[in-house]
């Protein structure tokens, strides 16, 4: 007994080592990581090194857990401004599209497996949700810098889907164990009913969750070292007490961690450093067992047909679903395109697959090995591509540069405040010589490896380690002082343009220097509202405007949307690849709107053709009779 304790914690252990390690080749050539934990698992399963896994309650319930713990910190990490911007398309996504991918999927499973119509639907469901941890790490690793509205969409989907496809998942089981009556109309009462008391409930928990935990770590003087402990425990007691009640444990644990993470809660970098290495080993964990539990053996037999749904998905289930749920929002088509390509599937899928097994269905093996394959197709397929297509569709930007380091430091009688380490950016306003405000207390400066007090150093200069004591409500405002502006290096002047434009000034100005053909209307604008309405009404950081022969681009927004910086270039960029599908219900609405102008004139022409080719035969007629008279 006692060898076998030391012999399954080696084996755990040197597992968990060499996932560790794999993420350096992941780093190094941008390949899927969460697939490469997935092939460790396989590797050491029962058709590779020969370690038996056949438990399927033991692997549902620790994917659960790490699950839960992936998605706080998801929620956590979460800013509020992203949730505003994004908040319409992705909540879209995650609701309406999570039943469109079902649907669509599900429909082609019946036909290419040896399935029933629920059971082809259940497999649709436990597919329908993209993976959280996948798309994080693709975006990260690959060093895509995407644009704000596309990266916020994609974050925040990705961490609202996996309720409504749990939900999903699990009601068709019951449906189809308990042989229920399949009638559309059964059916869809129980999923409505049950939808809306499952996320509810969930909601409630989950808010007045968040509230609490918020409140439990002010009150409470923990150490450090338990404070994050302390945390996640709670989150696992929220994510408990909604399931207990009937709530959905997903989204209740998902909304505890928005909530905190956007309150003043203590120690929040602590926490933030802390659960960012626990979401990274409940993901490897997860991502492990479930691979231990695949059996590669049993996958040839449906090879072929699981293959052929892997494709379905990518290039026409989720297209589909996207265009359909994006399609009011008015977004750039480049954007749809890249948010339909980037619904890469993981664990979660994986996870979802192994409840057909826990509630004893006939094909529980089938659909479990389907969804697996499915999974690797979309890893291998997607999680290459996405920074080639990204930067295909024109939607990389140059990274802002910010803070360094930042470390929290509770002085005694002043909670919330913090120690901040910043690198003075070339370029960037204190730099410039734009002085710190007073609020900030500089103590301490390092130049060349030397410590200096702050006082002494006179003017900062590019390189210069600065260390600031300061409330932890502002460092939001010194991230704009120390991080450089948009132009940096030649590339980034290539970007933004090589000429800065005043917002402010008049847009009559740029007519009368450069002749972009601006209406009257428009030359009575600063230049920043001409750009905002150019436009639709939003500006974001890097957006560009092409105006005749020249082009603008935002170089900087403050943080309610106005502009406060911009580029000119003289030599615009050319135009990023065109995508022809995805059309928004507004361009819909435009094309349709010309093609009845269109119409309504040529009607009018011809009305008006008309009379005057007729108008020759009567005329004689008319000229005789009247000659008569």
């Amino acid at each position: 007994m006692e060898h076998t304790i030391y012999l399954v914690t080696l084996v755990g252990a040197t597992l968990i080592v060499a996932a560790a390690f794999s993420s350096l080749i992941a780093f190094r050539f941008g390949a899927p990581l969460l697939l490469l934990f997935l092939c460790i698992g396989l590797a050491t399963g029962t058709d590779g090194l020969g370690i038996p896994f056949d438990n399927a309650r033991l692997a549902y319930f620790v994917g659960s857990l790490a699950l839960a713990v992936i998605l706080f910190d998801s929620g956590f990490g979460t800013p509020l401004n992203a949730l505003r911007q994004a908040a319409g398309p992705a909540l879209s996504l995650a609701t309406v599209g999570v039943l469109l991918t079902t649907g669509l999927f599900g429909s082609v499973a019946y036909y290419l497996l040896d399935l029933s119509w629920l059971e082809s639907l259940l497999l649709g469901a436990a597919v329908a949700s993209t993976d959280a941890a996948a798309v994080f790490f693709l975006l990260r690793a690959g060093e895509i810098n995407l644009r704000e509205r596309v990266r916020s969409t994609l974050e925040v989907e990705s961490g609202t889907n996996d309720p409504i496809a749990i939900f999903l998942t699990i009601t068709l089981v019951e449906i189809i164990a308990a042989n229920a009556n399949p009638e559309a109309r059964v059916l869809v009462t129980d999923l409505a009913l049950g939808f809306l008391l499952n996320m509810g409930l969930g909601a409630i928990v989950g808010i007045f969750g968040g509230l609490a935990i918020v409140r439990l770590v002010d009150r409470l003087n923990l150490d450090h070292g338990l404070l994050p402990i302390f945390v996640l425990t709670l989150s696992l007691m929220v994510f408990a007490a909604a399931g207990a009640i009937g709530g959905s444990g997903f989204l209740a644990v998902y909304l505890a961690g928005l909530i905190s993470g956007n309150s003043d809660i203590r120690a929040v970098t602590i926490l933030k450093r802390f659960q960012d290495g626990m979401s990274w080993l409940a993901q490897i964990i997860m991502f492990l067992i479930l691979g231990l539990f695949a059996t590669p053996s049993q996958f040839p037999a449906i090879m072929l047909p699981a293959v052929l749904l892997g494709l379905f998905l990518i290039f026409v289930a989720r297209p589909i679903a996207v265009w359909l749920c994006l399609m009011p929002f008015r977004l750039p088509r480049p954007e749809v395109a890249f948010v339909s390509w980037v619904g890469l599937r993981g664990a979660v899928s994986i996870l979802l697959a192994i409840t057909p097994l826990l509630g004893g269905l006939e094909n529980g093996r089938l659909i479990f090995n389907t969804a697996f394959i499915v999974v690797l197709v979309s890893l291998i397929v997607q999680g290459w591509t996405v920074g080639p297509l990204a930067r295909r569709l024109g939607l990389i930007v140059p990274a802002r540069l910010g803070p360094l380091d930042k470390v929290e430091l509770e002085l005694p009688g002043s909670a919330h405040h913090e120690l901040l380490a910043y690198r003075v950016a070339p370029g960037s306003p204190v730099a410039r010589g734009e002085r710190i405000p007073r609020w900030a207390r500089p103590s301490l400066v390092l130049r060349d490896g030397r410590s200096m007090r702050f006082q002494d150093m006179g003017r900062l200069a590019a390189g210069d380690h600065v260390y600031i004591f300061v409330p932890d409500r502002y460092p939001g405002l010194l991230d704009k002082l120390f991080a450089s502006r948009a132009v940096v290096d030649p590339e980034d002047a290539d970007f933004f343009g090589a000429f800065a434009v005043d917002p402010a000034r008049s847009a009559a100005e740029l007519e009368a220097a450069y002749a972009p053909g601006l209406t009257e209307e428009e030359r009575k604008l600063t230049v920043g509202d001409l750009v905002t309405e150019r436009l639709g009404g939003h500006a974001e950081y890097a957006d560009r405007v092409l105006l005749g022969p020249i082009e603008l681009i935002v170089r900087d927004v403050d943080d309610k949307g106005k502009i406060t910086g911009l580029g000119l270039s003289l030599e615009p960029t050319a135009p990023v690849a065109r995508v022809p599908v995805f059309l928004s219900a507004g361009e819909i609405g435009d094309r349709i709107a010309t093609f009845i102008r269109n119409w309504r004139k040529r009607t009018k022409k011809q009305s008006a053709k008309a009379p005057a080719d007729a108008e020759p035969a009567p005329q004689p007629v008319v000229e005789k009779s009247t000659g008569e008279g």
